[in-house]
């Protein structure tokens, strides 16, 4: 069976009266849901529209439109006066609108019976959400969380895509501060919990890797006694992290007591090839991907199967079928340049372990890497750009392109530490010029930066400027 995604309108029908009785709401007249939505470009007949207030774009402006469009009701913060009576009585007026989408969410939740599955920690909750939906794919009807929509916003849509047939699901949870995930996790119920590891990210907002913990395992509260929480032992405040109410199981590399662990780890061209380690037996495992990292989240996908009652090898062999999605170290060719494009996040750790790949890879030419701003790290980020620069040089990085403000704190620390092949740019314009002129045939090129750098523009500039297809 494929994974589903929680994209498109299906939902099981609510009626309106439900949803006001779930938000707290007085409401005395009929209709139902089809399709919950905070896009009143999207609404049709049968939606719900939940107007959320934001910076640029009031969505209590727009209930008008969504009524003339067909929807059922509409969930706000204040009553808006839609010059047609009929539909003023069809607004349901709550405190926080944003928070009935997780009240909405948790009610229809409820509805179903399913394998709950809870995602978290500082890196890999995607790819690790991927691999567990690529596993539970193999012997139940699955669904999982699109892409990473996995705030108070996301989740939900998550949530409303559940039908009578799924049969597990696989939410994804990210937060910026406290509390974020306390709420998350009781809308979904985890009956199996997964949290990757604990990192730097979000630091500007919580200050310590200590209270980034404590925000992590929120996941914990949505979890019923004797649930089982995978946890990853490699990780320094992980692998002591204990929690009597529920049945914590560590995994790792090189963690000591993980009860599932991987040895023999070899690449190979794109494919990772080791063997999982679990309850005295060997599974032998190919990933079509590469890195270290990767092998830990598989650990945490294989131990979700088995916990799910899937046998061992078929878990292992489920995760031959995972395929990195979005710009997760995806590789292409261009000009017989290998092209890693890892653009889609950047913290201490995912750097580290991106460059540490590298390092590993087989190639006839040079191991350059594009390197760009992490986001979001308060007070440490210049010192973690200085690190990393440190880092890359002393893994053998062959040429490194910085690109961004906090860069250049990067380029700085590779500098000192020895690298001569290394420059920081100002601008994508030139960096792309830079690489065109460089890179050549037999070279890896590796991109890795926050997701708010964009450096997927640079890659498609490289690509059409070398007048050739990627």
């Amino acid at each position: 069976m494929a994974a589903t995604e929680g994209a498109g309108k299906s939902m099981i029908e609510l009626l309106v009266s439900e949803i006001a009785q779930a938000l707290g709401v007085p409401f005395e007249g009929g209709g139902t849901v089809r399709e919950v939505s905070t896009d009143s470009r999207t609404i049709g007949p049968g939606s719900l529209f939940v107007a959320l207030p934001g910076e640029r774009f009031d969505g209590h402006d727009y209930i008008a439109k969504a009524f003339a469009a067909g929807a059922a009701a509409c969930v706000a913060e204040r009553k808006v006066s839609t010059g047609n009576p009929v539909w003023d009585e069809r607004i349901l007026v709550v405190p926080d609108s944003q928070r009935s989408l997780l009240q909405i969410a948790a009610y229809y939740r409820q509805k179903f019976s399913f394998l709950s599955v809870g995602v978290t920690g500082s890196v890999g909750k995607t790819t690790t959400k991927d691999m567990i939906a690529a596993v539970l794919s193999s012997r139940f009807a699955t669904l999982k969380t699109l892409g990473n929509e996995n705030n108070e916003i996301g989740l939900p849509r998550t949530v409303m895509r559940l039908m009578p047939d799924t049969q597990a699901a696989v939410f994804e949870m990210g937060m910026s501060g406290f509390g974020e995930i306390h709420d998350l996790t009781l809308c979904v119920r985890p009956d199996i919990g997964v949290i990757t590891t604990i990192g730097v990210s979000h630091m500007l907002q919580l200050g310590s890797r200590e209270n980034i913990l404590k925000a992590k395992t929120e996941i914990c509260d949505g979890m019923a006694d004797g649930a089982t929480l995978l946890l990853n032992g490699d990780n320094d405040l992980l692998q002591n992290y204990q929690n009597r109410r529920l049945n914590v199981v560590k995994y790792g590399i090189d963690g000591l007591d993980c009860a599932i662990s991987a040895k023999n780890i070899r690449e190979a061209g794109e494919d990772t090839h080791f063997s999982i380690s679990y309850e005295g037996n060997a599974y032998p495992c190919t990933l079509p991907c590469i890195g270290r990292h990767n092998v830990l989240n598989a650990l945490a996908a294989f131990g979700v199967g088995v916990f799910a009652g899937i046998p061992p090898q078929s878990c292992a062999d489920a995760l031959n079928g995972y395929q990195p999605s979005g710009m997760r170290q995806r590789m292409r060719e261009c000009r017989g340049v290998r092209i890693v494009e890892d653009c889609y996040n950047a913290s201490p750790d995912s750097m580290r372990a991106a460059i540490e790949t590298l390092s590993t890879m087989a190639c006839a030419g040079k191991k350059r890497m594009v390197l760009a701003d992490m986001l979001e790290l308060g007070e440490i980020s210049q010192d973690s750009h200085r690190q990393i620069g440190v880092f890359a040089a002393q893994k053998g990085v062959d040429a490194l392109y910085c690109y961004g403000g906090e860069a250049r704190r990067l380029y700085e620390g590779a500098r000192e530490a020895g690298l001569k092949d290394c420059r920081w740019f100002p601008d994508k314009e030139t960096l792309t010029e830079t690489l065109c002129r460089e890179a050549v045939e037999g070279d890896i090129l590796w991109f890795k930066g926050s997701r708010g750098m964009k450096l997927e523009e640079v890659i498609t500039r490289f690509c059409e400027e070398c007048k050739d297809k990627c």
